[in-house]
């Protein structure tokens, strides 16, 4: 991405930024599916939120899936509040580029949009995605219950089983709790679907999930 940082560890609280009170607009709903990208969502709906390097990409790959509701580009798993795209990109808040992902699991379940995250990027990769380096591309999955969270830990031992087999290294995704969702400037906000030549630096492994 265009201010790809080198910084290749996250501070910690007392050294990241402070942030600020201003929240974030989110102007338009989703471009692609044209549903709100803000709550309340429609009942029944779930939410789960991924880091798989720049969230550009990122967010097409789940926006594409049948099922999904809405998604939306954030930062997540840091410590500066509300902070900006440039902030981010310091790699002085902490935070990881995210795409929150909305999505009816009568029709997708999370194990199939689990599935999509392993297989979507190099989860081996510790702070960096392909040419993308820095705090802000380490690969994460941020849950909303302790069934997501048990549900993720399971995939990840299954992934690396797999990922073994084909010769890469140990899997460096984070498993945590959701503890705040920041969104991510307008602009970003599909990204892709505005500017279908930009940047995409997404790139899989080849390897599968369960074979």
């Amino acid at each position: 991405m265009i201010f790809s940082s080198k910084k290749l560890s996250i501070p910690t609280p007392e050294q990241a930024l402070p942030g600020r009170s201003d929240i974030m607009p989110v102007t338009h709903p989703h471009i692609v599916l044209g549903n709100s990208l803000q709550e309340p969502f429609p009942a029944g709906m779930e939410k789960i939120i991924f880091g798989l390097g720049c969230f550009w990409g990122a967010e097409r790959r789940f926006w594409q899936q049948s099922g999904v509701f809405a998604t939306a580009v954030g930062y997540a798993a840091g410590y500066t509040k509300n902070p900006t795209y440039e902030e981010v990109c310091s790699g002085l808040t902490g935070h990881n580029e995210v795409v929150l992902v909305v999505f009816n699991p009568a029709i997708i379940s999370l194990e199939a949009l689990l599935k999509v995250f392993w297989e979507s990027h190099d989860p081996t990769q510790g702070m960096r995605q392909g040419n993308d380096s820095g705090t802000q591309y380490r690969s994460g999955i941020y849950t909303f219950t302790s069934e997501q969270q048990a549900l993720a830990e399971k995939t990840k031992k299954e992934y690396q089983t797999g990922l073994l087999q084909a010769g890469f290294a140990d899997i460096t995704t984070e498993v945590l709790p959701v503890t705040i969702f920041y969104y991510a400037e307008p602009y970003h906000q599909q990204y892709l679907a505005k500017n279908p030549n930009g940047y995409c630096g997404l790139g899989g492994t080849g390897v599968c999930l369960n074979g």
